[in-house]
């Protein structure tokens, strides 16, 4: 139990900081465009984290350094991790903070189907329910209820979201080795290509003051999130570890509330309530332990006067709570 306890423990915190990066990117963003502004945030992230992992570098055994078999993975995490944040920064330009946050959920959908259908990773019950509950309210949101009109900028922020989605698939190829090196390689990459693109689209920042304070945005809501993040990937798996950031927008709804005094419509509450439940569902199936037992059944039958006895074996997993010693069974079916 203790050794579940503490990923879950980094998803969460994974999560919470990435909660501060749409209420404050939002307001930063009417000073800086958005693609300068995503790669500001990734550079913030590389540097911040390069910091730590230069000063643990001595410290990392060879074999947990990104080598050549990692190269496919990694330049597929830099890829999508360019064009990811500057769908975020345009879609949420044209959107509230509040759905912005609850509309990049997404981004669990995303990231389970991808590792069902691709990875074959497995998803219980509870997570398809998890699942359907947050599209269900993704939906909810993709809709200006004030006009009832479909809302465009909603789509860039799934995109976003999607593009995430194989991202957190990606990385979790390579989440067994230094997350520090990981994050390090990923923000530099990422942020000095984003850069690269918004200078060549011709966007400028007027007031480089406000660049320290994107750059230190950057490393918390980037930086440190990713770095929990690969930290409980690596014993979570992809599709749970995602799904924790199920959390992630009851934060960025109250700071969008402290920051902007935005008032959502009826379909953010609705929406909000069942992510509050999908989030229970997510809770309680990371916390199930699931491992196989072999049961052998004994059969006696009597047929023409003379007995029979047959030992059938069948296997399942079992979802175990409480420690190794004392535990009580609940009996599921898997059949991803």
């Amino acid at each position: 139990m203790k050794k579940r306890l503490l990923p879950i423990l980094f998803a969460m915190l994974a999560a919470a900081f990435y909660a501060i990066n749409i209420p404050f990117s939002k307001l930063l963003l009417r000073e800086i465009p958005p693609t300068l502004m995503a790669g500001f945030l990734y550079l913030g992230a590389g540097i911040g984290v390069g910091i730590m992992f230069l000063l643990t570098a001595k410290k990392t055994p060879k074999d947990e350094l990104l080598g050549r078999s990692d190269l496919p993975y990694v330049i597929g995490m830099i890829l999508l991790d360019i064009i990811a944040p500057i769908l975020l920064m345009f879609g949420i330009r044209g959107t509230t903070s509040a759905n912005a946050s609850l509309l990049n959920n997404f981004e669990i959908v995303a990231t389970s189907l991808i590792a069902l259908f691709i990875f074959k990773e497995t998803i219980s019950k509870k997570l398809w329910v998890a699942i359907s509950m947050i599209t269900v309210s993704g939906a909810l949101l993709t809709f200006d209820v004030s006009s009832l009109q479909f809302s465009w900028q909603s789509l860039f922020i799934i995109g976003a979201a999607l593009c995430w989605g194989f991202e957190n698939n990606f990385t979790k190829k390579i989440s067994a080795k230094s997350s520090y090196e990981i994050v390090t390689v990923d923000g530099l990459c990422c942020g000095i290509g984003s850069i690269i693109v918004g200078v060549i689209i011709g966007e400028r920042v007027s007031a480089s003051v406000y660049l320290p304070l994107s750059l230190a945005l950057g490393f918390v809501a980037y930086g440190l999130s990713v770095l929990f993040y690969v930290k409980a990937q690596n014993v979570l798996g992809a599709a749970k570890t995602s799904a924790f950031y199920a959390i992630n927008p009851f934060i960025g709804v109250i700071l969008s509330f402290i920051v902007f005094r935005e008032i959502p419509g009826w379909n953010f509450y609705v929406a909000l309530a069942i992510m509050i439940i999908a989030t229970a569902f997510v809770i309680v199936d990371t916390l199930e332990s699931r491992h196989t037992h072999m049961h052998i059944h004994t059969i006696t039958h009597t047929r023409g006067g003379s007995t029979h006895t047959h030992k059938i074996e069948h296997s399942h997993p079992h979802g175990h709570f409480g420690d190794e010693n004392t535990h009580r069974h609940k009996h599921f079916k898997f059949r991803f």
